[in-house]
């Protein structure tokens, strides 16, 4: 037996493939409240497990359900998992790869690159995805960002590669250079897919229109926390995107820590929304990791 299968030999009960829209139970979003208070949500209506397999939109990368943030409070080439440091965070991905999360979020203002590229050399680079995201807004630091951030990572490829943090909402006219040089990059196969995260709603929307955006990273939560709009509002463009055949991936799910006395009930209404196909979460040690694992089976 090797060593994945030892460690989940206990949870095989648990284990399946989500199947997305088919867990929601249509209506439920009006019964639920949505200040910073909230009804906890009725339960799944089929089982869920964190290392589950999905698939991104229309892209064809398959991956785990639930991707292991390395960004909590991540700006300036720094975050709250690199601040544990080279083995402490890589060996948080490579425990989280041992209990089936095959998903590595990253990005550039996070400085996680090298913790990424050292857990790297030690599982198999085509059972992990690899997700990452520039804040360059014009072509040529684009084309240099590419280059590095496989320098960085130690690999030949990038699973998926968003621009970073867009506000604007014509972005997709003014940054028109960086999507050309993205799309070149996946024709080349240097990078496999390619989309954005958004910090406002008129950039959501101008994502969900866009059919050059292949996945998104959609900020989501019950109570508005950290996020571009009201949830029902967010909520209303993401199925705008499912509709239209793009990866969703939830982030801020448990509102940067706001509903860290919630957990159970933040990690169910996501699940339970039928428009997220993968989401993230940032652990900061192995029992926080294992822990939320735990939790999403039990959601």
């Amino acid at each position: 037996m090797d060593r994945r299968k030892f460690l989940l030999a206990g949870s095989a009960g648990v284990a399946g493939v989500w199947v997305g829209s088919k867990i929601l139970s249509t209506g439920m979003l009006s019964s639920w409240g949505f200040g910073r208070t909230f009804a906890a949500p009725p339960p799944l209506t089929q089982k869920v497990a964190a290392f589950d397999t999905v698939t991104l939109g229309k892209t064809g990368i398959r991956t785990s359900l639930l991707a292991m943030g390395t960004g909590t409070i991540g700006s300036g080439h720094h975050s709250n998992q690199t601040a544990l440091g080279l083995k402490g965070l890589s060996g948080l991905l490579l425990n989280g790869y041992d209990r089936g999360l095959r998903f590595f979020d990253s990005a550039d203002a996070y400085g996680s690159h090298p913790h990424v590229a050292e857990a790297l050399k030690h599982v198999p680079r085509d059972q992990v995805t690899v997700l990452t995201k520039t804040f360059s807004r014009d072509p040529k630091s684009a084309r240099d960002d590419l280059d590095r951030f496989r320098r960085e990572l130690g690999v030949d490829y990038i699973d998926v590669c968003l621009m970073h943090c867009l506000t604007e909402g014509d972005w997709t006219e003014r940054f028109k250079g960086v999507m050309d040089v993205l799309s070149e990059a996946k024709e080349k196969g240097v990078i496999r897919a390619h989309g954005v995260s958004c910090h406002s709603i008129e950039a959501l929307r101008a994502a969900a229109k866009s059919p050059w955006v292949e996945v998104d990273l959609a900020r989501i939560n019950p109570i508005g926390a950290h996020m571009d709009a009201s949830p029902q509002e967010v909520v209303s463009v993401l199925r705008e995107m499912k509709a239209a055949g793009k990866g969703i991936i939830g982030m801020k799910i448990l509102g940067q820590g706001d509903l860290r006395g919630r957990v159970d009930d933040a990690i169910r209404y996501a699940l339970s929304l039928g428009v997220l196909d993968a989401f993230t979460i940032g652990a900061e040690s192995r029992g926080e990791q294992e822990d939320l694992i735990r939790r999403v089976a039990v959601a």
